[in-house]
């Protein structure tokens, strides 16, 4: 399969994202989703000869996508070690920070790497191939409590007791090492009308447990929230309830948690003043064009 940035990955809410930074011609950035390079070359488009663009990618794949420029600079690392990096480079504030959450479109065509359920490959899942367990080693070497938890969790799926006991079974006799074994112990309980619907957010599950995703995201946005200048933007694209949560909860409390916290007149006190109250969504020609976007929802706010 040859990849391009073309074929890479066709970026979500590009100009609406971007806007969302208010782009100093001048300003330090970060792209910590660099993905196909797309967000990233429309921020360099906007900046100035004085700009710079850190972009971060753990996927080597991603490196195929590099922008030559001596305005960017890109972090072969995962984006939950914002913090160390900036420090690394001597950066103490940034001006924005853009993040285009989830899964690549790549990720999802790649027969290779275990991401779909359309097609027969090794049950992987990892975006860092170079590091880390595979969704098969977990769904092998977890206990059935700890399967039950992130089916339930990680994919809000109401049948995830009996999805994990249905697992736990299998692998005594077999061991689930492909997407097709996968499917083949677990698509009896699934209803037909629903079956498809069910199976991607168990592989989101999976995805999410094999890539620390909910961890690294916190850890990014508390890195954001301490690197941005007074004034410095924050855009970040979601695309399921887990994720939005936390990100709705760190721009309107300054927390994962979204403990308001209050001072001794009762004013509320946060980090973060919503740049636009209600969320940005795609439009329907996007989405049309772009089946991956229409879950697709845009969050953006500015360092107070």
């Amino acid at each position: 399969m040859i990849i391009t940035a073309e074929t890479y990955h066709v970026p979500v809410l590009l100009n609406e994202s971007i806007d969302g930074l208010a782009i100093k011609p001048d300003g330090v950035y970060v792209d910590v989703t660099f993905g196909g390079g797309g967000h990233s070359k429309e921020i360099l488009r906007r900046l100035g000869k004085k700009g710079h663009l850190y972009s971060f990618d753990q996927d080597p794949d991603a490196e195929k996508n590099i922008v030559n420029d001596d305005r960017f600079t890109f972090v072969r690392s995962n984006f939950r070690y914002l913090k160390n990096w900036m420090r690394y480079y001597g950066v103490d504030h940034i001006d924005g920070l853009l993040a285009d959450l989830g899964v690549s479109s790549h990720h999802f065509d790649d027969e290779t790497r275990g991401f779909s359920f359309r097609f027969d490959a090794p049950l992987d899942m990892r975006m860092n191939k170079r590091a880390g367990t595979t969704a098969a080693e977990i769904l092998n070497n977890y206990d059935e409590e700890q399967l039950a938890d992130i089916f339930y969790i990680y994919g809000e799926l109401k049948n995830a007791r009996k999805i994990a006991a249905t697992i736990t079974k299998a692998r005594n006799e077999k061991r689930i090492e492909t997407t097709d074994d996968f499917l083949h112990v677990t698509e009896k309980l699934f209803q037909r009308e629903r079956e498809k619907k069910e199976m991607a957010k168990m592989f989101q599950a999976l995805r999410i447990e094999v890539n620390h995703e909910m961890d690294a995201l916190k850890e990014m946005l508390n890195g954001a929230m301490e690197s941005l200048c007074e004034g410095g933007r924050l855009s970040v694209i979601t695309y399921h309830s887990l994720e939005d949560r936390i990100v709705k909860n760190m721009m309107k409390a300054g927390n994962v948690e979204g403990k308001v916290k209050q001072d001794f007149f009762g004013r509320i006190e946060a980090p973060f003043r919503l740049v636009n109250n209600k969320v940005i969504v795609p439009s329907d020609e996007e989405q049309q064009q772009n089946p991956r976007s229409r879950s697709a929802k845009l969050r953006v706010a500015e360092k107070i």
